[in-house]
């Protein structure tokens, strides 16, 4: 599992290691019930503080791609949605290219809720 944490830009440390475990498990590359490294231990090979890996971590888990076992570890999660699978790569690629393209996640963020309002439509 190769993960980088550019110190220089603009994205949050916690964001940039959320992201790439999303893209990671989003592709297969990290398979269903691959153990994580603990936080202490990633934090430590990233070169950074505990706290800033336990979020990518929670977040990751709240939106259901990581599951804790209490003292076993931190697993990548089983049974998800194939439609969700497809979703989460497609959302890594548009995360990916809004970096690259230097727009700020809030922009990003506001982009993406325009295109979801669009396509569903509030009932009148």
């Amino acid at each position: 599992m190769r993960i980088s944490v550019d110190p220089g830009s603009a994205v949050p440390p916690y964001e940039q290691v959320r992201g790439q475990l999303a893209e990671l498990i989003g592709t297969g590359r990290l398979a269903v019930g691959t153990r994580l490294p603990t936080v202490r231990q990633f934090a430590a090979d990233l070169g950074l503080a505990a706290n800033t890996v336990a979020r990518a971590y929670r977040e990751l888990e709240a939106a259901g791609l990581l599951e804790t076992r209490g003292r076993h570890g931190t697993f990548v999660a089983p049974g998800r949605d194939d439609a969700l699978d497809r979703l989460q790569r497609v959302a890594a690629d548009y995360a990916a290219e809004a970096a690259r393209l230097g727009v700020p996640p809030p922009a990003a963020l506001a982009l993406v809720r325009a295109a979801l309002d669009a396509a569903h439509p509030a009932p009148r």
